[in-house]
């Protein structure tokens, strides 16, 4: 059977495409068409739609098996010629023409020309997002490039604020300097560097799979079974003896070793089967957790996708308890959750006391994870046909399980007083503390800058991921999490080879010029905590131009009625 073949399509033509509301992305330089997906996409249709108008060539390879790869061919629609330049994605404020009759205009290589510099000079104003618009005959590292929130920011001082300012120009001028110092940092984002940076990321990829360090080991999954097994048992031997306190710490000790391993079921790292993986993530997460893996999934391909971006990574917004950003100041809207972060009167009183309150939150993390899984599942954000579909009915029975051993069995049954279940309750759910701090140790402390939809794939993941530094006889504690950095760049490794990656790694790092967070665990919380203090201070520094300018006398500059 001969090969089918696909028509070449234009950036002009692929433009109009996504106008018309089409999911059009790259991948090998065939172009795709993912609308009939969307539904169907276990991941969720939030990680699709930020790859429309961009090469998804890396990310797709990250995040999926060969089989799943293969069977995304069914969706490609044309191919492309060349080096394809990135548009912003329209979930991300880009904006696309419509095709007409007299679209004809060529660009220098004679194809049809996409108004770039249009779309995304359009997209900096936006609240949204913004991306850099290239001129060839300047270096890039020395241009400003928008960092979402109004454009280019000016360096004047607040006194030269506009009557609507409200003191944005102040936070614009925060954005730009940070937004400098990460384009000082970094590698340029010239074409010629990041496809360098590219090609020999994809030659990384090659090498580690040459090492075998895709395979799973699993005589070290035996060794976490009996670990899971022994608190498990001893939790309830101490329920028996009536010893709450230590059952409880056991149950949530239990419950913060299995995180690691649904972690690595839900990116096919155990067996690398879909199914299967899956099933055992649902029997981890669900029916011994009470969390669900479908939720955690659709959240977490996205901030494998957007990774620190503040209007778009679900694992950063936290408003109006934290902000890790200056960012968030403006209120802006999550396209993840789809509303507005307000940075209202909780929200800046809650900021100004975040370094003093971040490790007591951390502590009930878990309880917000029950009601976002609860949300998920009852609402059935989740597809509901195609491969994934009965994945949502084995959770609801998960979570039913759960309840019925945890609640009714253990906390109802088994204790016989108010003062004990609540206390039993509230242990067993801050032992887990350790994952949500090692969680957000990854990525708090690392770049928010948006530097445009040309940035490279691993150069963006190691712009915004920490590694944490340990010996290795505390891996079981960190599980796998202290190698965030190496995981970002290759989520389906397992666990237990991603020490043998790190130094593939480093030595990447040290070949492109990117810098290699690494960070010791007291350090790396030092540093998280100094963001968090940082940003309070902003905050309040927005507080007191936002007072002078409204106290002004000035009639250009003061907001009187």
């Amino acid at each position: 059977m001969a090969a089918r073949t696909y028509p070449v399509l234009s950036r002009r033509q692929i433009e109009g495409l996504i106008a018309d509301g089409r999911s059009i992305f790259i991948l090998d330089q065939f172009v795709f068409k993912a609308d009939p997906w969307l539904q169907y996409h276990p991941g969720g249709d939030k990680a699709i739609l930020h790859m429309v108008g961009r090469d998804a060539t890396d990310e797709v390879t990250a995040l999926h098996s060969p089989e799943a790869r293969q069977q995304m061919n069914k969706y490609r629609i044309g191919r492309i010629e060349g080096r394809w330049t990135n548009f912003l994605p329209p979930i991300q404020g880009g904006k696309f023409r419509p095709l007409s009759e007299n679209d004809d205009a060529k660009d220098d290589n004679g194809n049809e020309e996409c108004d770039q510099n249009s779309t995304e000079s359009s997209s900096l104003s936006s609240s949204r997002d913004a991306s850099p618009v290239f001129d060839k005959a300047e270096p890039v590292r020395k241009r400003y490039v928008g960092d979402g929130l109004r454009g280019p920011a000016s360096t004047s001082s607040v006194s030269s604020a506009e009557p609507d300012d409200d003191g944005m120009t102040y936070l614009d001028t925060i954005t730009k300097q940070k937004t400098t110092l990460d384009l000082e940092k970094y590698p340029s984002l010239d074409f010629a560097t990041q496809d360098s940076i590219v090609a020999k990321y994809r030659d990384l990829d090659q090498r580690i799979r040459a090492e075998d360090l895709y395979k799973c080991n699993y005589g070290a999954y035996a060794i976490e079974v009996t670990r899971y097994s022994i608190l498990f048992g001893l939790a309830f031997l101490f329920l028996h003896w009536s010893w709450y306190v230590p059952s409880a710490v056991c149950l949530g000790a239990f419950w913060h070793q299995l995180v690691f391993t649904a972690h690595d079921a839900g990116h096919m790292g155990i067996t690398h089967g879909f199914h299967t993986d899956t099933v055992i993530g649902i029997i981890i997460a669900d029916f011994l957790g009470g969390l669900s893996l479908g939720w955690w999934k659709r959240n977490h391909n996205v901030h494998h996708i957007v990774t620190n971006a503040p209007e778009h990574d679900p694992d950063i917004e936290h408003m109006p308890f934290l902000a890790v950003s200056h960012r968030f100041f403006q209120s802006m809207r999550s396209t993840y959750y789809d509303r507005i972060m307000e940075y209202d009167a909780v929200a800046k009183f809650m900021l100004r006391i975040q370094p003093y309150t971040y490790y007591i939150l951390l502590l009930f993390g878990r309880l917000n994870l029950y009601r976002l899984s609860w949300d998920y599942l009852i609402v059935g954000r989740g597809p509901r046909k195609g491969p994934a579909w009965w994945h949502r009915w084995l959770e609801i029975t998960g979570q039913i399980f759960f309840w019925t051993w945890y609640f009714y069995g253990i906390v109802y049954k088994s204790i016989p007083n108010n003062w004990d279940r609540f206390v039993f309750f509230l242990v067993s759910h801050m032992v887990p503390m350790p994952v949500h701090a090692q969680i957000c140790l990854s990525h708090f402390a690392m770049s928010t800058s948006d530097l445009g939809p040309h940035e490279s794939f691993p150069q963006k993941m190691l712009r915004t991921t920490m590694d944490v530094d340990c010996p290795q006889w505390l891996d079981f504690f960190h599980g796998g999490l202290q190698f965030q950095v190496i995981h970002h760049l290759f989520p389906r490794i397992p666990r237990h080879n991603l020490r043998r990656t790190q130094k593939l790694v480093q030595d990447f790092c040290n070949d492109v010029g990117i810098p290699y967070a690494l960070y010791g665990f007291v350090d790396g919380n030092r540093q998280v905590v100094g963001t968090l203090a940082e940003v309070s201070r902003q905050a309040a520094i927005l507080a007191k131009c936002q007072k002078v300018i409204s106290d002004s006398d000035d009639p250009i500059h003061g907001h009187h009625h």
